[in-house]
C-alpha cells in the first residue's frame, strides 16, 4: 500500500499552490499551515532546494470525528499535501493517504473516517490540471 497519491501538472509553482488550495476548499478543507521548505533549508542550512511547499490541510468535520474516535489522533493531523517543482513547468502534487497512515492506529472506528478523507483528497488530486 502506498502512503500517498500524486499527480504531475504543467503550471507555475504559484499557480499550482492556488489550484491545490482551491481544490482543497471545494472538498471542505482549509490550509492551516504552509511550510516553505526551500526557504527554510536556505535560512537554517544555507542550502538551495527546489520550490517545495507542505500544506497542512484540515477538514474540520472530519477532524472532529477523528478526535472523537481517538484522542491522540492529533499527532497525525493535519493531512499533508506537498507541492514541488520537478522540472521547468512540471509540478508534482502529492497528498498523504490517511488510510495508510491510520492503519497503524488500532482503532476500528477510524476506518470509515480515514476512507472518507482519502476519497476527498483523491478528488482534490484528480481535479488538478
Amino acid at each position: 500500500m502506498s502512503y500517498y497519491f500524486a499527480k504531475t501538472i504543467s503550471a507555475s509553482f504559484e499557480d499550482a499552490i492556488e489550484q491545490v488550495t482551491a481544490a482543497l476548499r471545494q472538498e471542505g478543507f482549509g490550509v492551516l499551515t504552509e511550510i516553505d521548505v526551500s526557504a527554510t533549508m536556505k535560512k537554517k542550512l544555507d542550502k538551495d532546494f527546489r520550490p517545495y511547499r507542505i500544506l497542512g490541510a484540515c477538514n474540520p468535520q472530519m477532524a472532529w470525528q477523528a478526535l472523537q474516535a481517538e484522542d491522540k489522533i492529533g499527532v497525525m493531523l493535519p493531512c499533508n499535501v506537498i507541492v514541488q517543482k520537478i522540472a521547468n513547468d512540471e509540478i508534482e502534487i502529492a497528498a498523504v493517504d490517511p488510510v495508510a497512515s491510520m492503519s497503524s492506529v488500532e482503532n476500528e472506528n477510524l476506518g470509515s473516517i480515514a476512507a472518507d478523507v482519502r476519497s476527498r483528497l483523491q478528488k482534490v488530486i484528480e481535479s488538478l490540471k
